[in-house]
C-alpha cells in the first residue's frame, strides 16, 4: 500500500505534529508514504476568489504529481481535500476547461488525465485498511469520552464528497465515531460536531470565529467529552488558539494522534508536545 501524500501548507508549518503523527500511524499500518514535496498550495478558496482559473491550473498540477507516480492522492486537510476534489470534478466534467488547463500545464511539462483518486487520510485508511484490521493494532485502549469534530469541508458539499468519503451523510456522519469505537473509546454525540469552527472567517470577523469555536468546545464539554478530535488542521488551529482566549479546557487532538495513542506510539513521535491544549 502506497500513497502520494499532499501535506498542504498547514501540516508542514503551523501543525507539524499532524504530519509527524500521520507518518507514524502509516508505518504501523504498513502504508508507504511518498510526500509530494514539489506540490504547491491549494489556494484554500482565497486564491479561487481572486483567480478561479489559476486555482484549477495549480491544483491540476498537484494532481498530476500523483498521476505521474500512479498513486492515490491522499490529503490531511479538509480544505485541501475540497479544493483538489473540486478541481478533479470540474476538469473531468468540462472538456473545454480541461483543454485550457492542459495548455498551461504543458508549459511546465504536465498533462492532467484524471487518473488519480483523491481522498482524505481518514477515508483512505477506512477504505484500504478497514476497521477490523485497524483494531488489530490497538495496544492502549483509549477508554475515554471523545468528541469528534468533522469541520465543514470534509463532508460538505455532499455532491462533491459522496464518491470519496464512502457516501457518508453530510448531516449525520459517523466514520470518526466508528474509528473511536475500534480504538476502544466512547464517541460523544453532540450537535456541534458538524458545525463550522470559524477558521475561514477569522480575518474578517474574529468575534464570530471566537464564538463558533467557543460554542463547539462548550457543547462537547456539556456532553462530558474528555477529548476532542478533528481530521482538519485548520479546525485544530482555530479551536486550540481560541480555546486559550476563551479559557476553556479541552484537549484537542489531530486524528492520527488519537489513532497513534491507541496504537501505543510514543507521545514525542506523535508530536503531542506541539499541542497547545495539552
Amino acid at each position: 500500500m502506497k500513497y502520494a501524500l499532499y501535506t498542504g501548507c498547514t501540516a508542514k508549518e503551523s501543525t507539524p505534529e499532524l504530519l509527524k503523527s500521520t507518518l507514524e500511524v502509516a508505518k504501523v499500518l504498513g502504508i508507504e508514504i511518498e510526500i509530494l514535496e514539489e506540490a504547491s498550495c491549494c489556494g484554500a478558496g482565497h486564491l479561487q476568489d481572486f483567480d478561479e482559473f489559476l486555482g484549477y491550473v495549480l491544483n491540476a498540477r498537484n494532481i498530476c504529481l500523483a498521476e505521474k507516480r500512479g498513486l492515490k492522492l491522499v490529503t490531511l486537510c479538509n480544505t485541501c481535500q475540497l479544493m483538489l476534489e473540486n478541481t478533479k470534478i470540474k476538469l473531468d466534467s468540462d472538456e473545454e476547461l480541461r483543454k485550457k488547463v492542459n495548455e498551461k500545464l504543458k508549459e511546465v511539462g504536465y498533462e492532467y488525465k484524471g487518473e488519480s483518486k483523491i481522498q482524505h487520510f481518514l477515508y483512505a485508511i477506512l477504505e484500504d485498511i478497514g476497521l477490523d484490521e485497524i483494531a488489530k493494532y490497538v495496544k492502549k485502549p483509549l477508554n475515554s469520552k471523545i468528541a469528534p469534530f468533522y469541520g465543514c469541508h470534509i463532508i460538505k458539499p455532499s455532491k462533491t464528497h459522496d464518491a470519496d468519503n464512502l457516501n457518508e451523510s453530510s448531516h449525520n456522519p459517523d466514520s470518526i465515531e466508528k474509528l473511536i469505537k475500534v480504538l476502544s473509546g466512547e464517541p460523544v454525540d453532540y450537535e456541534s460536531k458538524i458545525k463550522c469552527c470559524g477558521f475561514h472567517v477569522d480575518l474578517q470577523n474574529e468575534k464570530i470565529s471566537k464564538t463558533l469555536s467557543k460554542n463547539a468546545i462548550e457543547d462537547a464539554l456539556n456532553h462530558n467529552a474528555q477529548f476532542m478530535v478533528t481530521p482538519c488542521p485548520l479546525c485544530h488551529l482555530n479551536l486550540e488558539t481560541k480555546q486559550i482566549k476563551n479559557k476553556e479546557k479541552l484537549p484537542i487532538l489531530h486524528l492520527p494522534q488519537l489513532i497513534g495513542l491507541a496504537f501505543g506510539i510514543d507521545e514525542e513521535k506523535l508530536g503531542l508536545n506541539h499541542n497547545l491544549s495539552l
